[in-house]
């Protein structure tokens, strides 16, 4: 395929996409007429993870936007680029929605201009070309001069409450703080009680025990001028006793946010409560459903994840309000760690196998939480390892604070009464879709399709939402695992479902180069295949797509509606699929793909995929309707 005809193809899909020039904000016009009061030009060659140049700062007011994809830059393969100002992250400034497309064989040679009015701030660019996400950076605009901001943000604060006579705080004081900054803009406000460490300010701050108090405070514009650090004193005394109104709370919930709104890595909720009367006694929090605890300070979150937070505060008077909830996202990246936990579980108490101690299951110092610690999940040689094992941690948790005596007593003799170890009592499966809506919004959907919940407890993929997708649980990766669940044949008419269950592929959105993401569980992972039509595609249920082929005598076929049972075992690099307790293949993952070679990214050569992933489920088509219920896992 020559280089022109390939460039209209790919010109043609960027139009698909939505990837075409801008229309209204700086159409291309390399034949402009008045000229702008400056010009900022960007180029690119055939490198996909970086323009090949790009301003850095501007002044605000009329600019010429120069954005060259030639072979004078360096396209030698005709390669399209885009330059996209994103408009949709609130860190940024979102008033230029600019979007050129340019490659060297296009009308104007690949060099393309547009007229745009610039705003003090930061404007975030990009090329939104699938596979080119590492194109990317940020342009700051100044108010004028010479372009450079030297000025720190002008900063206030103010002291609000009820007051008595002598100008004392009854029971609590609000700091609100303020700040501007008419160069690049504010990045930051921060605050600091006392001595304390300086924290992020997102809202007014309420300070309510009694006594004398300094609130600091200050600011860090966009181009990393911070203000001199200002303060406000103020007095808390005692409130009056005859209080019947509960404290006014509110939450904010600050980090690193991608263009989908989700915060990456980690996620920090910072709580605040107010009281006029009696004074704030003390603020809680529960995450995910799970027990009240005390708030002390901000609560960084940074499991992968749909999250809600509760929160609720009582004052001096005994006065609860009602619970208020955010909710946000967490999705990998950033580069922070994930706690080392042996196992996944946020459930409200410890329980250790099916006891439930009632001790709240508190996140330790480690980060993860009392039950993750608690491996009871594994295959135990006998009951007194794991009784040690479980002995072990509470002395841990007794000495480090985390629990109390009596806690300690529940825990190890809910260890002594689970039985785990012994006979038949090693069972161990984590339920990953119980049929409850809290369960099921612990999953991530990509792709086309969709599944949607029952009111018995099942999941059933979409009959109106067109295209192949995944649904996935990005909560946890497993090494070696049982993996159990049921399936259901609802394919309408004589038709037969179409689906498949992922395993072991990577974290989806760390690959851009997939431009439809749930690819990557096919390209990366392995598909266990749920199909028994006789005729059509040969891999069957049972097989491993792609791989490993199955027929319907070695599967074995049910009625349409007939409820089956799947498992399937991994253990290193030896596969085990079972259909209703019968062994219906066994797959050994050192050989390449039948159909085609490993593409470029397979970790190995020979078809060996990942030793680690992530679970996920398949919806094929609005045909190929299929159900779920009762997904658990068990790591071995």
């Amino acid at each position: 395929m020559n280089r022109r005809i390939w460039t209209v193809l790919m010109t043609a899909l960027l139009t698909v996409l939505g990837l075409t020039s801008p229309a209204a904000h700086g159409r291309p016009a390399p034949n402009s007429g008045a000229a702008a009061e400056q010009v900022l030009t960007w180029t690119a060659g055939d490198d996909i993870t970086r323009y090949t140049s790009a301003p850095t700062t501007a002044v605000a007011g009329k600019a010429t936007i120069v954005f060259e994809n030639s072979e004078a830059t360096g396209n030698t393969t005709a390669m399209p680029h885009t330059l996209t100002f994103d408009v949709s992250d609130p860190e940024y400034n979102n008033d230029v929605p600019l979007n050129i497309l340019a490659n060297p064989l296009d009308a104007n040679g690949g060099r393309h201009t547009a007229e745009v009015t610039l705003t003090p701030g930061r404007y975030r660019y990009h090329c939104t070309i699938p596979g080119h996400g590492e194109m990317e950076g940020v342009l700051t605009v100044t108010d004028g001069g010479s372009g450079e901001d030297t000025t720190a943000p002008e900063t206030s604060a103010g002291v609000s409450g009820e007051r008595d006579d002598s100008g004392a705080y009854l029971g609590m004081a609000t700091v609100t703080v303020t700040a501007s900054d008419t160069g690049s803009g504010v990045e930051r406000i921060e605050y600091a009680i006392g001595e304390g460490e300086f924290e992020p300010y997102t809202a007014p701050v309420m300070v309510h025990e009694v006594g004398t108090h300094t609130v600091r405070y200050r600011a860090t514009d966009r181009a990393g001028n911070t203000s001199a650090v200002k303060s406000v004193e103020f007095t808390v005394v005692a409130p009056r006793t005859d209080d019947t109104t509960a404290p006014e709370t509110s939450a904010g919930v600050t980090g690193e946010k991608n263009v989908n709104g989700e915060y990456v890595g980690r996620a920090k909720v910072t709580v605040t409560a107010s009281d006029t009367g009696s004074g704030v006694e003390r603020i809680e929090y529960s995450l995910d459903g799970g027990p009240y605890l005390a708030y002390t300070a901000p609560v960084t979150i940074d499991r992968p994840g749909h999250h809600t937070v509760a929160y609720r505060a009582t004052d001096k008077a005994g006065n609860t309000s009602e619970a208020k909830r955010v909710t946000f996202t967490v999705v990998e990246g950033g580069g922070v760690p994930a706690p080392p936990c042996p196992e996944w579980d946020e459930r409200r108490t410890v329980v250790v196998g099916t006891v439930d101690t009632g001790v709240p299951n508190r996140v330790t110092g480690n980060r993860c939480t009392i039950n993750e610690l608690i491996e009871d999940e594994r295959d135990w040689a006998s009951h007194a390892l794991f009784r040690k094992h479980v002995r072990e941690v509470a002395d841990d948790l007794l000495d480090e604070g985390v629990i109390d005596k009596r806690e300690h007593r529940a825990i190890t003799e809910a260890a002594k009464r689970s039985g785990i170890g012994e006979p038949g009592r090693n069972q161990g499966y984590r339920d990953l879709f119980d049929g409850t809506r809290k369960s099921f919004e612990k999953w991530r959907h990509v792709g086309g399709g969709a599944f949607g919940l029952n009111d018995d407890g099942t999941i059933t993929s979409s009959t109106t939402v067109p295209g192949m997708g995944m649904l996935w649980f990005p909560e946890r990766r497993y090494d070696d695992f049982s993996l159990k669940l049921r399936f259901r044949d609802d394919a309408p008419g004589t038709g037969r479902a179409n689906s498949g269950v992922f395993v072991r592929f990577p974290h989806v959105h760390d690959h851009p180069e997939e431009s439809r993401p749930e690819w990557v569980a096919i390209t990366y992972g392995h598909e266990v295949q749920i199909l028994d039509r006789p005729d059509g595609d040969q891999y069957k249920t049972g097989s491993i797509y792609g791989f490993d082929r199955v027929g319907l005598g070695g599967a074995g076929v049910t009625e349409k509606g007939t409820w089956n049972e799947y498992e399937i075992r991994v253990v290193g690099l030896h596969y085990s699929v079972f259909r209703n307790g019968v062994l219906i293949n066994e797959f050994d993952n050192v050989g390449g793909q039948e159909f085609s070679p490993p593409r470029a990214g397979d970790p190995g050569t020979d078809g060996r995929r990942y030793a680690s992933g992530y679970i996920g489920l398949q919806t094929h088509g609005t045909t190929d309707v299929i159900s779920f219920r009762d997904i658990r896992v068990k790591e071995l």
